[in-house]
């Protein structure tokens, strides 16, 4: 039945679309019998209009949606209807004879909303147009086939927790594929199916508010609300689809912390240092993030003093720690209170404070081994230099806290003190000096002092001692360096030679005055004046020094004011040297030449001393070379020869070292002639000269042989021959004479 109704609307909208259009257009040559196109004007002459088909029908026989008529068209069979465009010959077919168009197939609006297509009449003989083709649209009409969808979903949505009724969480949209513009197919209503009481949606716009107040994360942190989409205007019939959406409520500062407990007892052993984890306090918050970080405070002046507590890394827990050393014997237990504070807090939420909470906390001081304790954490002892070793300095105490009547050992680690300045009485920490002091050497004096129990050697504790050295006048002020200066021969009366400074050793030296006096009396070559600040200044006086060669040594007198007064005497050296205009020096004597450079009398004249021996021994060595030369150009005009005799004979000993004269072979025009030696000796003379009467031979003994000559040539230094021939006069005395 419904199929019928649908082919019958198909055919009533078709056919009730239909109409004439009056809109003239020119005739066509051949519709009149001319061969062209004629100027007159006539209206069309064939019916159309657009047409509708219903989406999704299908049936057993293709469904006439319209119909084609020309007013050319006289029922003859001569009209052939043509159609073309969209679908045509495949979705739409066309009766060429009656022009009837139907829909071969069932279409989808979704898919193709509207075809457009050229409708022309031409003749059936010819084929020539009757009319020109002229476009229509066939149209489908929508049926509600589709349900609406939700192409952003599920949804996620966050939402303070605590908000107020209707606030907005998220907004869902549903999309329905139907034509909006026809019927109530498209038009969507949203309700929601699952997450009541806590929310709701807005059926027009889809927005899904809170719908009840103080909703409270830490009793239940998520939701699921289920949105349905309805078309139709939500009537029966309509076409649906849901969707889900996450609601996550997020947290805010509205829980206070709490402590678990209201009493916390902890224990600390005495001996625990500063920073000592003592105990770990816990508050607990059940919000998240931020909205959870506590600050905790010590609430009482009692636990603040020896105490305090932080937060740790998270800022969640406390931590109790040990502020400054604990004493059992002094302390055994402490009570305070503390307090956990939130560190932000939202003013939205003060109607839910206070964001704080109050413990109570109980720390018990455990007893422990102590070492001895001094009585002063650190001793500071004067005693004055040059006092007679023994001397008394002061006195170190310490005790055992846990045992006051427990003897202690006291020493002085020698690393402290490792010239032995010191010493220290083991039973009651006396400390005396062990040696003379000098404060000018050293000042302060830092030893370390042990002091270890005698019942156990393993507690013992150190202190530090500073023993300051006080002064003294022991020190005569002096010069503060050597003066050696100069002043030119043309110097006015009273000009400034040089300011002379002291120097005093002592302490009290260095801001006590020093005065300085010079030569006194008319006949002072130079002046003194005391500056009163612990200098004085040189000056020319009026009846200027009398130029000399040696320099002039000005005494002077320095005294101190302490108790007692020391005084010292010093010399400085003033050169008077004649001066360019410029004031350089020009001329003067070789110390006061040189003192502008620093070189000192002494020096001078060691080097004046060097160079004089370094001159003569230049001189000294010329000479000598000069008489070698002379010596050897008369040894070149003489050709001295040189030979020597050997006979059997038995020598003297050293009586033949006596019986030449060396010098005759050195110098043999002024040699003398020989002495006689004794029987069976020969001398050996250079030749040339004249040996004298010599003794006859001895019976059995011949004549000795003569050494061949010494070729002729340059003669060498005479001096480098000595030693030859007293060598060789050595071994002839030595050797016995060869037999015959």
């Amino acid at each position: 039945m419904w199929g019928l109704v649908r082919l019958l609307l198909a055919w009533l909208g078709g056919w009730g679309c239909m109409g004439r259009l009056a809109a003239p257009v020119p005739a066509w040559a051949g519709s009149q019998g001319h061969p062209g196109p004629a100027l007159l004007r006539t209206r069309r002459s064939w019916v159309w209009n657009q047409f509708f088909v219903i989406e999704e029908y299908a049936g057993p026989e293709p469904v006439l949606i319209g119909k084609l008529h020309s007013d050319v068209d006289r029922g003859e069979g001569r009209t052939k209807y043509l159609l073309t465009g969209e679908g045509a010959g495949t979705v739409f077919v066309i009766d060429e004879a009656t022009g009837n168009i139907h829909v071969t197939k069932s279409l989808d609006r979704e898919e193709k909303a509207q075809y457009v297509l050229l409708a022309q009449a031409v003749d059936r003989a010819s084929n020539r147009p009757l009319e020109p083709p002229s476009e229509f649209i066939i149209k489908v009409q929508d049926i509600n086939d589709n349900p609406p969808v939700f192409p952003l979903g599920p949804y996620h949505a966050t939402v303070p927790e605590m908000s107020n009724v209707g606030t907005s969480v998220i907004q869902v949209t549903a999309h329905d594929a139907d034509d909006p513009s026809y019927g109530n197919s498209a038009k969507l209503v949203y309700t929601v199916l699952d997450g009541l009481p806590f929310f709701s949606v807005d059926p027009q716009t889809g927005v899904v508010r809170t719908a009840i107040p103080n909703m409270d994360r830490e009793t239940q942190e998520e939701f699921l609300v289920v949105i349905q989409a309805k078309d139709m205007g939500g009537h029966m019939g309509g076409l649906s689809g849901s969707t889900t959406v996450t609601v996550t409520l997020s947290d805010v500062n509205d829980n206070p912390p709490k402590f678990p407990q209201s009493l916390y007892q902890f224990s600390v052993v005495e001996t625990a240092g500063p920073g000592t984890l003592v105990g770990r306090l816990q508050a607990q918050d059940p919000d998240l993030g931020d909205n959870a970080l506590m600050a905790y405070s010590i609430l009482d002046g009692e636990g603040s003093e020896a105490f305090s507590i932080s937060t740790d890394s998270q800022g969640q827990d406390g931590l109790l720690t040990v502020r400054k050393p604990l004493d059992f014997e002094t302390r055994r237990s402490y009570s305070f209170r503390v307090e956990a504070t939130n560190t932000l807090i939202d003013p939205a939420y003060l109607r839910r404070g206070p964001f704080k909470d109050v413990a109570s906390i109980r720390v018990t001081v455990q007893d422990a081994p102590e070492p001895p304790a001094f009585a002063q954490a650190t001793y500071h002892l004067i005693v004055p230099e040059n006092k007679a070793p023994g001397t008394l300095v002061g006195q170190i105490s310490a005790s055992d806290l846990d045992s006051p009547a427990s003897p202690i050992r006291y020493s002085i680690l020698p690393h402290s003190d490792p010239e032995r300045c010191f010493s220290i009485e083991p039973e009651d920490g006396t400390i005396r000096t062990a040696v003379l002091l000098d404060r000018e050497a050293r000042v302060w004096h830092n030893l370390t002092v042990l002091a270890t129990e005698m019942d156990s050697s393993a507690q013992s504790s150190r202190v530090q001692v500073a023993i300051q050295t006080l002064d003294e006048n022991d020190n005569a002020p002096q010069l503060a360096e050597p003066y050696d200066t100069f002043v030119c021969d043309s110097a006015a009366p009273g000009q400034l030679i040089q300011v002379i400074r002291t120097l005093d050793r002592d302490e009290v030296g260095n801001s006590s005055r020093v005065s300085l006096q010079g030569p006194l009396g008319p006949d002072a070559n130079f002046t003194v004046q005391d500056n009163r600040d612990g200098s004085a200044s040189l000056l020319l006086p009026s009846r200027p020094a009398p130029p000399r060669q040696a320099p002039y040594l000005v005494p002077i007198e320095l005294w101190d004011w302490g108790q007692p007064a020391l005084s010292s005497t010093a010399t400085v050296t003033v050169s008077v040297c004649r001066c360019r205009p410029d004031g350089s020096v020009a001329s003067c004597r070789p110390e006061a030449q040189l003192s502008p450079t620093g070189l000192s009398t002494g020096a001078l004249l060691a080097i004046v001393t060097c160079m004089g021996t370094l001159l003569a021994l230049v001189v000294l060595f010329v000479a000598l070379r000069r008489q070698k030369q002379e010596a050897l150009m008369v040894l070149e005009e003489e050709d001295v020869r040189e030979n020597i005799i050997t006979y059997d004979d038995e020598g003297g000993g050293e009586e033949d070292t006596e019986a030449f004269d060396i010098a005759a072979l050195q110098n043999p025009d002024g040699a003398a002639p020989p002495a006689a030696g004794p029987p069976g000796r020969r001398d050996v003379l250079p030749r040339g000269s004249s040996p004298g009467p010599q003794p006859a031979p001895q019976p059995g003994q011949g004549s000795p042989p003569s050494l061949p000559r010494a070729p002729s040539g340059p003669a060498e230094p005479l001096d480098d021959w000595g030693p030859l021939f007293r060598t060789l006069a050595e071994l002839y005395g030595a050797k016995e004479p060869p037999g015959p």
